[in-house]
């Protein structure tokens, strides 16, 4: 929701002059199934908070446009994921397991969960967790509901005010050092000295306290960490959070597909990296993007799975063998309606039933206009006081009018359209 980094980059972006290449903020009017968009790049900073908006981005992606970042990896990412991923590549990461929510998801019940076990191995995993710790959400972001907890009883105590969120428990590292790295088009490494304990528009206040040859060390450790998990997830703008112990980067956090931009918190010079490094990446997927196929980013985990399913066998149409089953009879028992009158007190349940049918079929609906209407209830009458009466309170009161919205487009995402492929021309941003 942040403002500053959206026009910087659309005005960055326009200032070098490209021949074909305009930027602009997306403007959506209509969403219609597998529509192409005129864009051949989004870069998508608001769809975490608004999935109308994903779901227009994955209707964007199917017709070509280089969605930044993949929205159907973003969608199934989450941050317990990437800690197992990243062991699998051999980069540190605090111990963590995971916590089934305190409150059962919406339309579960004890059946739901008979594959958990009651109760769970708690001594084993606050045993290999160790306290302080963190209990945080396995998908979440922007340090919502990330606890502190000093010990069993106090993570329950915290636990009780997380509802449906799937939690996780993690390690708490004691740290002597830590870092944000932004990490754009899997190239581009800015390794920014940073303070989580800070208050936010503080935390960029922090000095690296590694010297000489060790900081040195540290830091081509950070970069390498840092693109390996990119590539792997196949984001193409993220940052990657580290916090050192004992001279080994931990990776902390590394699920932040729309990182913090502001340079009211990043601050000048991080600001000025970002906004000419993300305008230079978009101006290279507009430069390289083909038409009518698909130009998304896609991490090494997800190509070398596919790359591995498209190595198993597929048996010949031919060969497959096809079973038609048949209808399903319905047994000749007694179909028993219930139809009501009138609105049923809770005082006096009466209800007419109707003749039992001996039929084997399921009785037809009923048209919209044919289902009855409920009775209104009976008002009482006015009390009199003295000569007047008292006036009846209303039963309904006629809604306030809706102020009506101003249209303005506003710098959600920002885009690098490939104009200059339609008929010659450039595409230029409309009016409004």
């Amino acid at each position: 929701m942040e403002n500053t980094f959206p026009q910087a980059f659309i005005d960055r972006v326009n200032s070098k002059g490209i021949e074909g290449i305009v930027a602009e903020a997306v403007t959506i009017e209509k969403v219609v199934q597998a529509d192409p968009t005129e864009y051949a790049v989004i870069i998508d900073r608001i769809s975490q908070d608004v999935p109308f908006y994903r779901a227009y981005l994955k209707n964007a992606a199917l017709s070509g446009t280089a969605v930044i970042n993949n929205p159907f990896w973003w969608s199934a990412d989450e941050k317990f994921f990437n800690n197992a991923l990243a062991e699998k590549l051999g980069i540190p990461v605090p111990k963590t397991v995971l916590i089934p929510s305190k409150e059962r998801p919406t339309d579960t019940s004890e059946t739901s969960f008979r594959n958990l076990a009651f109760p769970l191995a708690w001594e084993e995993m606050f045993k290999y967790i160790g306290f302080p710790a963190y209990m945080k959400p396995h998908d979440g972001g922007g340090w919502k509901s990330v606890y502190q907890v000093r010990d069993p009883h106090d993570m329950w105590k915290k636990h009780e005010e997380t509802g449906q969120l799937i939690m996780m428990l993690q390690e708490e590292i004691i740290f002597e050092d830590y870092f944000r790295c932004y990490c754009i088009g899997q190239k581009d490494v800015l390794i920014m000295p940073y303070e989580p304990r800070n208050p936010h528009h503080l935390r960029y206040a922090a000095q690296m306290k590694a010297t000489g040859e060790e900081a040195d060390k540290l830091l081509a450790t950070i970069k390498e960490y840092t693109l390996k998990l990119n590539l792997a997830l196949g984001y193409d703008f993220n940052t990657v959070e580290f916090a050192v112990r004992d001279g080994i980067p931990i990776a902390i956090d590394f699920c932040n597909p729309a990182p913090d931009a502001d340079i009211n918190s990043v601050g000048p010079d991080n600001f000025e990296w970002v906004v000419e490094a993300a305008a230079n990446m978009a101006i290279e997927k507009a430069q390289n993007h083909k038409a009518d196929q698909t130009n998304l980013t896609w991490g090494t985990f997800v190509k070398d799975s596919v790359d591995f399913a498209s190595k198993i066998p597929v048996p010949k149409l031919e060969e497959v063998e096809v079973v038609i089953a048949s209808a399903v009879e319905l047994k000749d028992e007694p179909i028993q309606v219930v139809e009501t009158t009138e609105a049923v007190s809770p005082e006096a349940p009466e209800v007419k039933t109707a003749p039992v049918k001996k039929s084997g079929k399921a009785p037809a609906p009923l048209a919209f206009e044919e289902i009855p209407k409920r009775k209104p209830e009976a008002k009482p009458a006015p009390e009199k006081v003295g000569a007047k009466e008292k006036e009846p309170a209303q039963a309904a009161t006629k809604p306030a009018a809706k102020p009506k919205a101003k249209k303005a487009a506003e710098p959600k995402a920002e885009v690098a359209p490939e104009s200059s492929k339609v008929a010659g021309k450039t595409k230029t941003a409309k009016k409004k």
